[in-house]
């Protein structure tokens, strides 16, 4: 095929993606808050939160197509990237709308292949090829295990179209759910590279940058889809808890894994880790809503993160940490902003104001907005007056931009069943509330680093595959 063509087939590629958000985009807008529900036959099915979905993956992905143009310009995989990246689109779009068994599978599956050969689009190097395969290898044991699920569940109802195998889940056996629970629980993780299956992800560090920001902007983001789409088995099957535990943990030890990285990716890698993990905990919370909410915030974080890597790389210069030295004014000042950013919130959003686990949703804010509130204090090119109305214009913009999301996400999910049941609080999440503050301030006053031990353990962990590493150089 000639350059010219090539060239051609890029650019219709880019301009399909555009349209096609465009045209989602409108549909939402259009309709909105009352997206008509279509069905045909019993293989699709399509509601808000399929737009939703559509609107948010088309956006990433012409965004990334039309980034590729210049970034992969005489890349000889140019083509072969963006026929991937199409594929990898509709799989999704596909997958998210998918009323069969059969078709749901088949697509996360597919999703699944179309994201390892973009990590080893260029074939030619053989370090590429490596991550490809070992991260297939996860993907498909994913899909395994998505498998056994879901067609336990199937055969034991009779039904084949999710819609009528859900309304069913409550009247099987105890045993039968929580196998699927667990099953579908294990496909989510592995793909969200949640502990102990990161590793795929800090092995594709191969992947060109514009399918790096696709990986982390949308694919790793799909087991907050699939777990929305059964968060009626998840209730069944009483299994909530362990993706809270799992979710939290992840989220600690990401945190530190990545205080310990060098590179710029390995970077991003640990901290789309640790956001997965805040996003499979609020899964375990009962808000779904929350997670998708999450999902997209964090797409559009991370994507802007990858596309503009290079000039991290360009104007990062090596420095020493920085010891968390906090005088009591500051601390007043942090405790005084966090504290008013959660009873704004629990206003906005309703969560937090009872004895639930909408608690933990108003604790992770108060604890963002206070993080924040250091960092501008700290901040030395401020004046007083500055740092005395930046940190309240800052938090107030940013939680009414989220509750302003979080009713709209909700309002497109509202005939999605069980997506946002707090939960009672039982004492091992309140313990598990107490060992993540605990983690999370030894991380921010860098106690970790007293511990040798501790960083040599985190550092041997975010290790990518072997043969994913300068395997092929010599030869």
């Amino acid at each position: 095929m000639t350059p010219k063509n090539n060239q051609f087939i890029n650019t219709l590629i880019s301009y399909f993606l555009g349209v096609l958000f465009i045209g989602n985009l409108a549909y939402v807008i259009y309709y909105y808050p009352n997206v008509p529900e279509w069905q045909y036959g019993n293989m699709l099915k399509i509601n808000g939160f399929t737009v939703l979905i559509w609107t948010l993956v088309s956006f990433f992905s012409a965004l990334i197509s039309n980034y590729s143009k210049n970034y992969l310009k005489g890349f000889k995989y140019h083509t072969k990237f963006s026929i991937l990246a199409l594929g990898f689109t509709l799989s999704i779009m596909v997958f998210v709308m998918a009323n069969h068994v059969a078709l749901l599978l088949t697509t996360w599956f597919l999703m699944g292949v179309f994201m390892s050969q973009l990590i080893g689009v260029d074939s030619r190097w053989g370090e590429a090829r490596e991550a490809s395969k070992f991260a297939l290898r996860y993907f498909a044991a994913g899909s395994f295990f998505l498998s056994a699920g879901v067609l336990v569940l199937a055969f034991q109802t009779g039904d084949f179209t999710l819609s009528d195998l859900l309304v069913k889940v409550n009247s099987l056996p105890q045993n039968i759910t929580l196998l699927s629970g667990l099953c579908i629980i294990t496909a989510a993780i592995i793909q969200s590279a949640i502990y102990p299956f990161h590793r795929w992800l800090l092995s594709a560090m191969t992947a060109p940058t514009p399918a790096s920001a696709l990986m982390h902007a949308g694919f790793v983001n799909g087991s907050g889809i699939l777990l929305t789409l059964f968060s009626t088995v998840l209730f069944a099957s009483n299994t909530l808890i362990i993706l809270f535990v799992i979710g939290g943990l992840t989220a600690i030890i990401a945190q530190f894994a990545k205080l310990l990285q060098v590179n710029v990716k390995q970077k991003l890698a640990c901290s789309t880790i640790a956001q997965m993990g805040f996003m499979i905990m609020q899964c375990g919370l009962g808000f779904f809503n929350a997670a998708v909410v999450h999902l997209i915030l964090h797409g559009f974080y991370k994507a802007y993160l990858f596309l503009s890597a290079g000039e991290e790389v360009g104007y990062a210069k090596p420095s020493k940490p920085v010891e968390v030295k906090i005088k009591p004014l500051q601390g007043v000042v942090v405790l005084f902003f966090g504290v008013l950013a959660a009873f704004i919130f629990a206003y906005l959003t309703g969560k937090g104001t009872e004895m639930n686990s909408g608690i933990f949703l108003t604790l992770i804010v108060a604890i963002t907005v206070g993080q924040v509130t250091y960092n501008i204090i700290k901040e030395k090119s401020l004046s007083i007056l500055q740092k005395i109305v930046v940190p309240p214009l800052v938090f107030l913009s940013g939680i009414v931009t989220y509750a302003f999301m979080y009713k709209g996400v909700t309002t497109l999910m509202h005939d999605m069943p069980m997506t946002d049941v707090p939960m009672s609080l039982s004492f091992i999440e309140i313990g598990f509330g107490v060992v993540f503050l605990v983690g999370f301030f030894i991380m921010k006053l860098g106690i970790y680093r007293k511990y040798p031990s501790l960083y040599v353990k985190l550092l041997n962990s975010t290790q990518p595959s072997k043969r994913t590493v300068l395997m092929f150089k010599s030869k």
